[in-house]
């Protein structure tokens, strides 16, 4: 671990040097690629001049103990060795987190759709739940949320939604939501009390910022048309809602929440370049493995990743086998906690 902190210090500091030379200073391209490294390694650096200035006060310390006569000041020592030591295991902690490889794409948007699947109503029913839930975990952490599609059904359930949620780590909190999601719990409309099991999918896409492909005008068919749903009569008389379609994919996206033409246009693109960017990575998966990887599979109540079970107020992840036991307050957007346990199995590291 420490030949690699070694590493990346050297290279932070090349960095620096290079940033402070005049010719990189004029080249605003390369000025700016430096600019995003160094940022990228300063808080492993950080700790690492923290982890050594530790190391180094506990050596010192110790040396001091052992020649040390007074009661009082080797006391003192005392004290502040074992306040060392446990920093130490600290920054060790901190140090093994921060060389953790890094999603590139972890610090970016989400683009995130939701669908119902096995269950009719009720599966429509859960699916707005699961909306109302991402949003309210979104807003409680500071994320913008914008609509790009919403169909409702007449009941309050829904028949789709794509959401874009805009901040700094989004797509790290929220890329192990991809998947089928099961609700078993009595609908309203159960007159014997019986539990129903239904499932939604939740599909979960980085925005694509850059990409290593372009779209070509051939290659894509643009449809206008009204909007429908809640939106007042602007949506009924303004044919403002945009839907794409890339032919050699068959990839198709819509936008129909501005009440601009061109900006609900923009938005598509945007959606349409996150789904390709998926669809050419999963291309390139399929060179190394022989099934392709899926977010969200065909719905099955069987294909599930999490279940959430109304009578026993509980939310149990299939993938790492822990429940939380307060469903009200998980589907109110409190997901924190399962989202971290997530994100510590998927970071186990060792040294």
């Amino acid at each position: 671990m420490i030949e690699k902190l070694n590493e990346i210090k050297s290279r932070h500091d090349e960095i620096c040097k290079a940033m402070s030379d005049e010719t990189v200073i004029a080249d605003y391209v390369e000025y700016q690629k430096l600019a995003r490294e160094e940022k990228k390694l300063a808080p492993t650096v950080d700790a690492f001049l923290r982890y050594k200035r530790n190391a180094e006060n506990l050596e010192s310390a110790k040396k001091l103990l052992a020649t040390e006569k007074n009661n009082e000041m080797v006391e003192l020592v005392q004290l502040e060795i074992a306040e060392c030591e446990e920093n130490h295991e600290k920054l060790q902690e901190e140090l093994r987190t921060l060389l953790i490889p890094k999603d590139e794409r972890d610090d970016g948007n989400v683009i995130m759709e939701i669908r119902p699947a096995a269950g009719g109503d009720e599966a429509a029913l859960f699916a707005a739940a699961l909306l109302r839930m991402y949003t309210m975990y979104a807003q409680a952490n500071n994320f913008k949320i914008e609509v790009n599609d919403l169909d409702e059904t007449e009941i309050g359930g829904l028949k789709s939604a794509s959401i874009m949620i805009i901040g700094d780590g989004a797509f790290s909190q929220l890329k192990f939501e991809s998947g089928v999601h099961r609700v078993q719990r009595v609908p309203d409309t159960e007159t014997q009390g019986r539990i129903h099991t239904s499932t939604a999918t939740v599909a979960v896409l980085p925005e694509a910022v850059t990409v290593d492909f372009k779209i070509e005008d051939k290659d894509i068919k643009v449809d206008v048309y009204r909007a429908s749903g809640a939106g007042g009569q602007h949506v009924n008389k303004t044919e403002s809602a945009i839907r794409i379609t890339h032919l050699p994919t068959n990839t198709v996206v819509t936008c129909q929440d501005g009440r601009s033409q061109i900006k609900n246009r923009e938005k598509a693109m945007t959606i349409l370049q996150s789904k390709l960017a998926e669809y050419y990575q999963n291309l390139e998966d399929e060179k190394y493995a022989q099934t392709r990887k899926s977010q969200v599979g065909a719905g099955d109540r069987s294909e599930k990743i999490r279940t959430y079970n109304f009578p026993q107020s509980r939310v149990t992840d299939h993938r790492i086998g822990k429940s939380i036991h307060n469903l009200t307050a998980f589907m109110n957007g409190e997901i924190s906690e399962m989202i971290d346990a997530l994100r510590i199995e998927a970071n186990k590291v060792t040294d």
